[in-house]
């Protein structure tokens, strides 16, 4: 598959590394459709990159339905589909307000896994009606987990669990999906340069930096993004887990 003649949806590209990768994509040529729960900043960044919007809410199978409906009306068909809605809390399992809130757990997984798995399938059911292509192709699916999922830290006992379950989702479904002519690849992403942690200012931002051996900075969502678009065309990609992190083990 060619970016340049790729139709994609991207989840949470209002923001972060959505965004970058929506960006990226348009700038190579792909038409994108953002979606996002986020309404007036994704109509804004869609807008300004020349590709659609849909609001959506991605643990809904009503909302992501009607959007994957309607992107396939402004692009004519999908192609791709990349996940990057999500939330990240920080919670101990037992704290000094108690037991770690069941809700927040529940809305985590919610978010993160069953958000995933919600716009996975849906989106398969589309791209199997494309017309192969060579290989057979006829479509991507791309999931964001985090290295959280193989050494979460303390406070991210939702946050690792749902990204291990992200993981946990990638070869069996590359497997249910190859007679389909659709692969499924996970970027797993170290600590990114993300409104999350924009927020945390300047001297937590060096800190999280100065853990990560070479290079000695946050990822840009730039690098995620170009990522992306390498997997979308590198055919031969299919089932694994990519780690983006500079070789970051957290402690």
């Amino acid at each position: 598959m060619k970016l340049s003649e790729t139709a994609a949806v991207i989840t949470g590209a209002a923001s972060g590394l959505g965004e970058a990768t929506a960006r990226f994509f348009a700038a190579s040529g792909a038409e994108v459709t953002l979606l996002d729960r986020d309404a007036a900043r994704g109509a804004a960044v869609a807008t300004e990159i020349g590709a659609h919007f849909v609001e959506t809410d991605v643990t809904c199978e009503a909302s992501v339905q009607a959007a994957l409906t309607t992107a396939q009306q402004k692009m004519g068909r999908i192609s791709a589909a990349v996940n990057c809605a999500g939330i990240a809390l920080g919670i101990s399992t037992v704290g000094r307000d108690g037991p770690h809130p069941l809700e927040a757990f529940q809305r985590t997984i919610d978010i993160n896994l069953i958000g995933t798995f919600n716009l996975c399938r849906l989106a398969a059911a589309v791209m199997q009606t494309n017309p192969p292509g060579p290989d057979g192709a006829r479509g991507v699916l791309i999931n964001t987990a985090s290295i959280a999922a193989y050494d979460g830290q303390r406070g991210q006992t939702a946050y690792a669990a749902s990204k291990g379950g992200v993981v946990g989702l990638c070869l069996p479904m590359a497997r249910d999906l190859a007679r389909h002519g659709i692969r499924v690849m996970t970027i797993a992403p170290g600590i990114f340069m993300t409104p999350m942690l924009a927020g945390l200012g300047e001297e937590v931002q060096a800190q999280l930096a100065a853990d990560v051996p070479c290079p000695p900075r946050l990822g840009d969502p730039a690098e995620f993004a170009r990522l992306a678009g390498f997997i979308v065309e590198a055919g031969y990609l299919n089932g694994e887990v990519i780690r983006i992190d500079g070789a970051l083990r957290m402690r």
